[in-house]
């Protein structure tokens, strides 16, 4: 199943409310200029790890998102667990939305 932009959200959640300030404060800081939102960035990356099939694998959870502030970008960083195997691995980060 797809994951979709709430799902981003909620992971990113999930890792702590470090990782979603760092992300608003993305969009936030640039004023007047304006970085994509937080919820552009996460209908992105949904579609980003959609496209790499990493939703379309049942025995895969998303278990959180990291985000840390790279200015002028962000890297994301999302933690998936393996429900057959019972580890967790990290996808490379991903650092983009300028």
């Amino acid at each position: 199943m797809a994951l979709n932009r709430e799902q981003i959200r909620e992971s990113i959640e999930r890792a702590g409310d470090e990782h979603w300030e760092a992300l608003v404060r993305h969009h936030t800081d640039v004023y007047p200029e304006s970085n994509p939102t937080p919820g552009d960035v996460c209908r992105a990356e949904a579609e980003r790890l959609n496209a790499l099939g990493l939703a379309d694998d049942r025995h895969l959870k998303l278990v959180e998102s990291r985000v840390e502030r790279m200015p002028p970008a962000v890297r994301i960083t999302h933690v998936f667990e393996d429900l057959d195997k019972g580890n967790r691995f990290e996808t490379e980060p991903f650092t983009d939305y300028e």
